[in-house]
C-alpha cells in the first residue's frame, strides 16, 4: 500500500489487483463475489471486489460492486473480469481468497442509448507531477489524462478502455480514466439516478460536488466529510487541461464514451487527430477528433469514400456509435480492411 488516488486526496494507503479475466461457456448477467480477507479491529482498512464483464470481442461494462450483493450487469457476458481494491493505513489487512459465482438472473437493467451520455461539469487541474494514480499510472509533465469521482470507470493502467472525451473552449480531446476523484470516490454521477452507487436522490449528469458547492447538498460536503471547495466533477491532467484550452479551472464539456451503445465490438485504433465523420466521405462535417491512439466500439460498417493515407487506400468505414459518426477503417489498427465479425450498416 504504498500509492493512494492522488486526485481525491484520501490521505489513506491505497492499491489494486486487476484479475485475470475469465472465460464462461454460457452468457450470464448477475456474478457474485465471496471475498475472504482478514481486516483486524484496529486496522484502518477496507477491502472491496468488483467485476465487469464483455461479450466475444465486445467491449467491457463498467465496474460493478459485487461483494455486498449481486451485481446485476447491464448486459449477458460470456468473460467476467474481477478487480479487489484495499485501503490501509496500517499495512494489517490480508485477502486471503476471492470465489465468484456468476448465472443469469432476471432480465438486466435497460442499455444505454445508441450515444454516450455527455455532461456539462467543471473541470479543475489535477497537476501533482510525481503523484500515482489510482490505477498505478506515476503523473508525469504534461500528461494526458482525467479523474472522474468513481471507480466504475477506472481503466486499467496503461488502457483506455474507460475514456471521456473532453470539449473545451479551444478543442476537444479522448483521455483516459486513470484516476479517482476529485472529492468523491462512489459518485457514479454518468450513470441514471436509479443505478447510481451513492446520491441516487441527484439528477443524472450533476456531481455531488457541484451539488453540495452550489446547493448545501450533504451539509455541503462530500462523502468523507469534507467542506466542498469547488463544484469539479472531473479533474484534468496537465496535458488535457491545457490542451483543450484552459488556463484555469472552469466547465467542459464531457462525453463518457463507455455509456453508448457497446453491442458491436472493440478496436483499437492508431494516428494522431483523427476525424470522425458525420457520413462516409472526408466531405461529410467532423463530429469528434481522436488526438492519438485508444480503443473504440464498432457497432457496424459501410463502404464509404475511397482514401489513402500513409500508403493505405480503403474505403471502409466504421460507425462508432458512442461519438454518433463514422471513422475510416485505415485508422482501426487491425490487418483486415474489412473489419471481421462487424456487420454491414
Amino acid at each position: 500500500m504504498t500509492f493512494r488516488p492522488v486526485s481525491a486526496e484520501t490521505g489513506r494507503g491505497y492499491g489494486t489487483q486487476v484479475l485475470a479475466p475469465r472465460e464462461l461457456g454460457a452468457p450470464v448477467n448477475r456474478v457474485v463475489a465471496e471475498l475472504a480477507a482478514d481486516t483486524p479491529s484496529d486496522a484502518d482498512a477496507e477491502v472491496v471486489a468488483d467485476v465487469r464483464g464483455r461479450s466475444a470481442g465486445g467491449a467491457w461494462t463498467e465496474w460493478i460492486p459485487a461483494d455486498q450483493g449481486p451485481a446485476v450487469l447491464p448486459r449477458a457476458v460470456t468473460t467476467v473480469q474481477a478487480r479487489i481494491t484495499l485501503w490501509d493505513t496500517t499495512g494489517k489487512a490480508r485477502v486471503t481468497g476471492l470465489r465468484l459465482t456468476a448465472g443469469k438472473g432476471a432480465a438486466p437493467r435497460a442499455s444505454a442509448g445508441a450515444t454516450a451520455f455527455s455532461a456539462r461539469v467543471f473541470a479543475t487541474r489535477e497537476g501533482l507531477v510525481g503523484g500515482t494514480t489510482a490505477n498505478g499510472h506515476v503523473i508525469k509533465p504534461n500528461d494526458h489524462f482525467v479523474a472522474l469521482p468513481s471507480r466504475r470507470g477506472l481503466s486499467p493502467n496503461g488502457s483506455s478502455q474507460y475514456s471521456v472525451q473532453v470539449c473545451g473552449p479551444a478543442r476537444c480531446e479522448t483521455a483516459p480514466v486513470w484516476d479517482v476523484g476529485p472529492w468523491n470516490t462512489k459518485d457514479d454521477y454518468w450513470n441514471p439516478s436509479p443505478t447510481r452507487e451513492m446520491f441516487k436522490d441527484l439528477p443524472q449528469g450533476r456531481p455531488e460536488a457541484q451539488a453540495a458547492y452550489e446547493n448545501g447538498y450533504n451539509g455541503g460536503k462530500d462523502g468523507s466529510g469534507r467542506t466542498v471547495l469547488n463544484p469539479a466533477g472531473i479533474d484534468l491532467a496537465d496535458g488535457t487541461f491545457y490542451n483543450v484550452g484552459l488556463n484555469d479551472n472552469g466547465w467542459v464539456t464531457v462525453t463518457y464514451l463507455w455509456t453508448g451503445d457497446q453491442t458491436g465490438k472493440s478496436f483499437p485504433t492508431w494516428g494522431t487527430d483523427v476525424r470522425i465523420r458525420q457520413q462516409a466521405t472526408t466531405a461529410s462535417p467532423e463530429v469528434a477528433r481522436l488526438p492519438g491512439p485508444t480503443t473504440v466500439n464498432v457497432k457496424c460498417q459501410v463502404h464509404g469514400q475511397r482514401i489513402t493515407v500513409d500508403g493505405i487506400t480503403n474505403d471502409g468505414w466504421s460507425y462508432l456509435p458512442a461519438y454518433g459518426g463514422y471513422i475510416s477503417n485505415i485508422f482501426i489498427d487491425v490487418v483486415e480492411a474489412w473489419l471481421p465479425g462487424v456487420p454491414n450498416c
